[in-house]
């Protein structure tokens, strides 16, 4: 049930806007039609919380009303959508999809399963509220592309009758968060609009297409969200990053300055920002943007894990093990750092607590694939020695 009710987004390089950014004026022409190849596949999100036939004869079935009535409305919903009895979705975080898409596959990662669930509890006549949990980014990296997570929530909610009226003030609200609820306590939430759920899915595919290589699609899909013109910096800068890697750089300049004009202290979008103003011969500015970037964040993200596969390579086992454990400790939640981990202590000798850092990864981890490898390593390594096993 946590992974299942886990809520991240993932976001190529990207920071959810904050509360309260102005609306600001049109930004200079951002878009280069001419410059990319028509899409492989329909952009856009007019369908994204639409219920197929099959989510509609699933919700309207004697067996789930039966289930509501039992559990009631919120609780009920949860329960037949995510227990190991029913549906029995899986979580992947391997792409985005739309309610229908996620309950065909019966797979999806965090949007996904938030959007899903939105839909149905909209058929059952509940109230749905999206919110951003304000609590740091997590960081991972993909095709050579560096991704950074933000985490919303959804609140389900109902009115109870008063003779023929609803009575406003007796709403109950039912929050499914992955963070367990003491933690969860501790972070300020805001409130999400539906455009901004519809932006982060069109985001989310842009990001998915420019990781699997597919810039063009990607470019379409980022466009469709620069189009709705959200507040914060996301959409700008991911569209920025595709122009970099399509070799657009006066482009991809342009989108990244409006980013930053939305969003002025988005380490992120510095980030990306001063490597192009490097590229271009402007190394002054661009010195001056990495100064920045070093003051907000010393240590970049992957560095101790990057030192570590150095170490790790040339077979100084314990400087690989004190770097892995470093990032470690600051990204906990990121199983490639735990595998890695293993890999060491297992060189050392260390077969107990290479299981456990295999156990880690296989519980962190977001994508099936990776689950499903973590899990036949760790199977693997039960029944060998610890002295003769190499598991990479």
């Amino acid at each position: 049930m946590k992974r299942l009710a886990s809520l991240l987004l993932v976001l190529p390089l990207l920071l959810a806007g904050c509360a309260g950014t102005p609306q600001l004026s049109a930004p200079p022409p951002l878009f280069a039609d001419a410059s990319f190849k028509p899409p492989s596949e329909t952009i856009g999100a007019h369908n994204l919380f639409t219920l197929s036939p099959a989510m509609q004869a699933y919700v309207h079935s004697p067996a789930f009303e039966a289930h509501l009535r039992s559990k009631g409305l919120e609780r009920g919903l949860i329960d037949a959508l995510y227990s190991k009895t029913d549906l029995k979705l899986e979580y992947d975080s391997s792409r985005t999809r739309t309610a229908a898409e996620t309950y065909e596959a019966r797979t999806g990662n965090c949007l996904s399963l938030v959007v899903m669930t939105a839909a149905f509890a909209r058929e059952l006549g509940m109230t749905v509220r999206f919110r951003s949990v304000l609590v740091d980014e997590t960081w991972s990296r993909d095709g050579g592309i560096y991704l950074v997570a933000s985490h919303v929530n959804i609140a389900l909610g109902h009115r109870k009758r008063n003779g023929l009226l609803y009575d406003e003030t007796s709403e109950h609200e039912l929050v499914v968060d992955f963070l367990p609820p003491p933690e969860a306590s501790r972070f300020h939430t805001r409130q999400l609009e539906e455009e901004d759920i519809v932006a982060l899915y069109l985001n989310n595919r842009a990001a998915e297409s420019l990781v699997q290589g597919k810039i063009d699609d990607a470019y379409w899909w980022a466009r469709a969200a620069v189009a709705t013109n959200p507040p914060n910096a996301i959409a700008y800068n991911t569209l920025g990053v595709i122009y970099q890697r399509h070799g657009d750089l006066v482009m991809a300049e342009r989108a990244l300055r409006t980013a930053l004009e939305r969003e002025p202290e988005s380490l992120v979008v510095m980030q990306n920002l001063g490597p192009l103003l490097a590229a271009t011969g402007r190394t002054a500015e661009a010195a001056e943007m990495a100064r920045r970037v070093a003051s907000i964040e010393p240590v970049p993200p992957f560095q101790y894990f990057d030192k570590g596969m150095v170490a790790l390579k040339a077979g100084d086992y314990d400087a690989a093990r004190k770097l892995f454990e470093r990032e470690v400790k600051r990204a906990p939640y990121y199983d490639e750092f735990h595998f890695w981990l293993a890999v060491t202590l297992l060189q050392l000798g260390e077969a107990k607590e290479a299981r456990e850092q295999l156990a880690l990864a296989i519980d962190t981890s977001t994508k099936s694939d990776n689950r499903q490898l973590y899990s036949a390593k760790l199977a693997h390594l039960k029944r060998q020695s610890a002295n003769s096993v190499r598991i990479y």
